[in-house]
């Protein structure tokens, strides 16, 4: 004889069960398009792509992320709320937190882009390093991470810096072959942020040097080229934890930390999102770096944002650092 309890209990066990068993379908089959579009474009961009394969074929992806993601280019103010929280005369730096309708970030602005400089793991093919290794390893007051990572071993572990890194002048790891290219993002000897497509032939030619390249690495795409903004629609890559670097006329450097996939704290931005935060700060150049779990801001010994990944920071290969400065002037009127 079942009693009511167990009855109660069975029951909604059941139910569970048959929403487990269901809800993948709706979310892809059924019939809230919009719904389906976000879960597989945040699927995407997320560590593991190959879960919307399960689903769907290619040219559906391709299909639903070309629909919802590649209309006009839309620029509108995306922050509803600032928190001046630090300024850091002695280095040329200040914090502010951002809050949009869907996320919590933060913002770095630096007075002096000749601070900026690319920190590598010391064991490139081996294993990356985290943010935090990687700032104090250069003695830098503050860091967030850089360029992507390509895994040929499957290791997860950060080894192999995806594209073109160039640290003080030198080129120190490519991937390129001679069909393919990189998104170079690098700051030349005046300290000016360099955001263009670099391709084999160019790179085997030394144009590298010949643009004066000091510190560089790649990711994409491009957010804003000369003031003129570059992301249509949302982007195609759903709400995610995002990471930025761009630079205002002035040559301050921007960067962006937006935290992600954290339904009580921030769920992302898209790549709209973070383009817009830009704009708002006035930046001529920008660029999307890579994000996820990698999405990281590490300031004077200190994690700043709120981490997604649930192991800690994460093993990356690059990070940009902001090296100490002396007293710089006029850093509260970023």
């Amino acid at each position: 004889m079942i009693t009511k309890k167990q009855f109660l209990i069975r029951f909604i066990v059941g139910n569970m069960l048959l929403f487990i068993l269901l809800g993948p379908f709706i979310v892809f089959y059924g019939p809230f398009h919009s719904l389906t579009y976000v879960t597989v474009s945040t699927i995407l961009s997320s560590r593991h792509p190959q879960v919307a394969d399960f689903f769907l074929a290619d040219q559906k992806i391709a299909e639903i992320t070309q629909k919802y993601g590649n209309t006009s280019v839309t620029v509108e103010p995306v922050i509803q709320h600032i928190d001046h929280q630090i300024v850091d005369e002695e280095n040329g730096i200040r914090l502010e937190n951002i809050q949009g309708k869907y996320f919590k970030g933060i913002v770095m602005l630096v007075r002096n882009p000749l601070q900026i400089e690319v920190a590598a793991t010391k064991e490139i093919g081996v294993a990356g390093q985290r943010l935090s290794e990687l700032v104090t390893a250069e003695g830098a007051v503050a860091g967030i991470n850089g360029g992507g990572f390509y895994d040929p071993n499957s290791q997860g572990n950060g080894a192999y810096p995806d594209g073109i890194t160039v640290r003080d002048g030198q080129l120190i790891h490519e991937n390129l072959n001679a069909e393919s290219s990189a998104n170079l993002i690098g700051f030349n000897k005046e300290g000016k942020l360099i955001l263009r497509t670099v391709s084999a032939q160019e790179l085997s030619s030394g144009l590298i040097g010949n643009l004066g390249i000091q510190q560089a690495v790649s990711f994409e795409p491009n957010l804003i080229l000369n003031g003129e903004p570059q992301i249509k629609g949302d982007g195609g890559q759903g709400l995610a934890p995002r990471t930025g670097i761009g630079q205002k006329a002035d040559g301050t450097v921007v960067f962006v930390v937006i935290d992600g996939r954290q339904p009580e704290w921030s769920m992302g931005a898209t790549l709209r999102d973070l383009m817009n935060v830009f704009i708002e700060y006035g930046a001529e150049n920008a660029v999307n770096l890579d994000g996820g779990s990698s999405t990281e801001l590490f300031y004077q010994g200190q994690i700043i944002n709120q981490l997604w990944n649930i192991y800690g920071e994460r093993y990356m290969p690059t990070a940009f650092v902001v090296m100490p400065g002396k007293n710089q002037s006029g850093v509260g009127q970023n």
